[in-house]
């Protein structure tokens, strides 16, 4: 790839001094640089939301993927065509917004922008219906707003799906979450809102200083505790995809 790297994260990435983008949130580092995040994510996905629409002859409107705005001038009518993009990977997903005289260069300054807003989303099994330690939901109960659209995402267990609405299927299938509920309050329709709504809530989880556990190699290790002794005991236990645990303690422990 050919980079210049103008900021110190670029230098230590176009380096190797960085190789994760784990690091970069964990330590707390700003992306200035969209080529960052092309250099740690070589697997970044991007989808256009159908934010726009063009009226049609018996009424309704046609869903288009870039959204133009028109204002009067002495010299006749100026155009002006906005984009809004996702863009993310398992665990991160990230939007943007951008505008320009042409479809094509809004979708990719929309992408640039999307790619400098890059936030890390947490996964887990929040849900008391299943408990399976996997990372197909969320690990609890996030809420988001934007506007005058407000969104209740809730963990779901194994198996349920995406109970969410098409542009919201968008942003769930991009970080890797497969399993979810959600309850909004507003207009859906107004799709900008409803999608920064969605971001928000995942900023929001960011914000919780519980400490969920990260599995994704299908192993755990949990602590039991005897009762009568006080003693501990950790066990590894590997668990396959979609094969319950059922794990039975003695009374001798």
């Amino acid at each position: 790839m050919d980079w210049t790297p103008r900021t110190t994260l670029g230098k230590q990435v176009a380096r190797g001094e960085v190789k994760d983008i784990a690091t970069v949130f964990r330590e707390g580092m700003k992306i200035r640089e969209p080529e960052i995040v092309d250099a740690l994510l070589p697997n970044l996905k991007s989808e256009v939301i159908l934010f726009g629409g063009s009226p049609g002859k018996g009424g309704g409107v046609k869903r288009t993927t870039t959204r133009r705005t028109v204002r009067m001038h002495r010299s006749g009518r100026r155009f002006n065509i906005s984009a809004l993009v996702l863009v993310g990977a398992p665990g991160y997903v990230g939007y943007g917004k951008a505008s320009s005289n042409e479809h094509r260069v809004a979708i990719d300054k929309a992408v640039q922008a999307a790619k400098l807003n890059l936030i890390p989303v947490r996964r887990g099994c929040g849900s008391w219906e299943c408990s399976c330690n996997h990372s197909h939901s969320i690990p609890m109960k996030a809420i988001g707003k934007a506007g005058a659209v407000k969104v209740i995402l809730l963990p779901a267990p194994k198996g349920v799906g995406l109970c969410i609405g098409e542009e919201g299927k968008k942003v769930m299938r991009l970080c890797g979450i497969r399993d979810l509920w959600i309850k909004v309050i507003g207009d859906t329709r107004t799709r900008m809102n409803y999608v920064v709504a969605i971001i928000d809530s995942f900023k929001n989880l960011n914000k919780t200083r519980a400490n969920f556990p990260e599995v994704s190699d299908g192993k755990e290790i949990v602590e039991i505790i005897s009762e009568e002794t006080g003693a501990s005991m950790e066990e590894e236990i590997s668990t396959e995809e979609g094969a319950p645990v059922v794990q039975e303690v003695g009374e001798n422990g």
